[in-house]
């Protein structure tokens, strides 16, 4: 993911388990905009956490 280009979001990954506790609105908001674009939330996590990445200053 190219952190110049605007976000999209992309379906399938490899995937390893672990928890992570949020906020109720921000689930709430990654379960909307996870289903309006037909993808799961875990999908939706996973594309936010590497835009955010891609978009730190090292």
């Amino acid at each position: 993911m190219n952190p110049e280009e605007p976000f999209q979001i992309e379906k399938g990954y490899d995937k390893i388990s672990k928890t992570f506790r949020l906020p109720v609105n921000l689930s709430e908001e990654l379960e909307r905009l996870a289903n309006e674009n037909n993808i799961s939330v875990n999908s939706l996590v996973i594309q936010c956490l590497l835009y955010a990445l891609g978009k730190l200053s090292t």
